[in-house]
């Protein structure tokens, strides 16, 4: 297992929970709204600071119990990794809460986790309308995919959210409309405003303003009313 990164202490990333975030690196998609390139580009990978091994994670974690609630697993793309399952007994055996960070492209790996009932919670992004999915994702083909992992979670019995994190020029009011067209009767769906990090994937990307995310917020309403707005003060 390849850990690049532990956020120890966050309020944000596991909903009504004290959680630690842990960044497991390498993705198979290149959005190029991602602000996480450090974790992403191999390039990058390759000079980034040295990986902590999984004992050091559950060493850290052995000093936490009591005080945190829960752990995050994020990336890159977790699900990537073969001995994910292995990393996540290991974390619940401790008495922690998972809460699983994924871009939905491994609905074998997903629907295994759910089987053995090793996810407390899942955040799952939707990255456009299926029409501009390929185009999002940076030309990479996993629209069939993502879909089946979503209508994994619609159909289980672990608590989920679904999230877009929006930007322009790639996501209108029309294209919103659409996913939630796709995702109707969702749980919970969050509109993620893009902030550039100044370390992108890509390029040409550019932040909408309050209006313009209130507008998709409107547009999406009708197939999923609990859609609400993250990133914008």
């Amino acid at each position: 297992m390849h850990i690049a990164a532990i956020q120890k202490t966050t309020l944000l990333d596991y909903p009504g929970k004290l959680a630690c975030t842990v960044f497991l690196p390498g993705c198979n998609l290149r959005c190029p709204f991602c602000h996480n390139a450090g974790l992403v580009l191999p390039e990058q990978l390759r000079q980034e600071r040295k990986e902590i091994t999984q004992e050091e994670l559950l060493e850290f974690l052995s000093r936490r119990k009591g005080k945190l609630d829960g752990v995050c697993i994020s990336g890159g793309e977790p699900t990537l990794y073969d001995d994910l399952p292995e990393l996540i007994r290991a974390v619940r055996k401790m008495g922690f809460l998972v809460k699983l960070d994924t871009n939905g492209t491994n609905p074998q790996m997903l629907e295994a986790l759910m089987d053995e009932r090793l996810l407390d919670y899942v955040a799952m992004d939707i990255k456009n309308s299926p029409e501009r999915y390929r185009e999002t994702c940076g030309g990479v083909d996993v629209l069939e995919q993502v879909q089946k992992s979503a209508a994994l979670l619609m159909a289980g019995n672990v608590e989920y959210e679904f999230r877009t994190t929006v930007a322009g020029p790639l996501h209108t009011v029309e294209s919103v409309a659409r996913i939630g067209h796709w995702l109707r009767g969702a749980k919970q769906y969050y509109l993620q405003a893009f902030v550039d990090s100044g370390n992108l994937v890509g390029q040409g990307i550019f932040p909408l303003t309050e209006t313009e995310i209130q507008a998709l917020r409107q547009a999406v309403l009708a197939d999923i009313p609990n859609t609400r707005i993250r990133g914008i003060q």
